[in-house]
């Protein structure tokens, strides 16, 4: 069975509940998976934009929240994980706020595309500190047994 990533807040390919945005409590939406790969010794999570800043003329990809160490094990993330709430082991990096944790879709023109990519490795990273998604891509080449994704959009509301 192919790995899966899905969440009970938003279909795949469907529009991002306001609440899990920069214009509601900009809180993570709750997430399960399947299928982890039997050779999975860890998990890793990159949720990112590759329409910023204009879907239309799209410069760069935004990283809004980069995540490892999770047991291969563990099945689902609560909605509005914490760093504290996360299964043992697992650690956060740093999004393009600079901070950890996640930061919710706030895109500053247009419908933008946000990709949960789910990484089962055939290893268990090191501490990595607070890696940045290139940090964390260059630490899981070679690695990565499956990948899962489940896309969201977001357009912020007209005022």
């Amino acid at each position: 069975m192919a790995m899966s990533i899905r969440s009970t807040a938003f279909e795949d390919g469907g529009e991002i509940p306001q609440v899990h945005t920069c214009e509601g409590k900009d809180t993570s939406p709750a997430l399960a998976w399947t299928g982890v790969p039997s050779g999975a010794r860890s998990l890793a999570l990159i949720v990112d934009d590759p329409d910023a800043p204009d879907p239309k003329a799209p410069k760069m990809t935004y990283v809004h929240w980069v995540l490892y160490g999770l047991p291969a094990d563990a099945k689902s993330l609560p909605e509005a994980a914490q760093a504290k709430a996360l299964p043992a082991g697992a650690r956060e990096g740093t999004n393009d706020w600079k901070r950890t944790g996640y930061g919710g879709p706030c895109p500053p023109i247009g419908r933008h595309r946000y990709f949960f990519k789910l990484y089962a490795l055939d290893t268990a990273l090191p501490d990595l500190g607070h890696p940045t998604k290139a940090k964390l891509e260059a630490a899981m080449k070679g690695h990565v047994l499956e990948e899962a994704r489940l896309m969201g959009t977001y357009q912020k509301k007209k005022h």
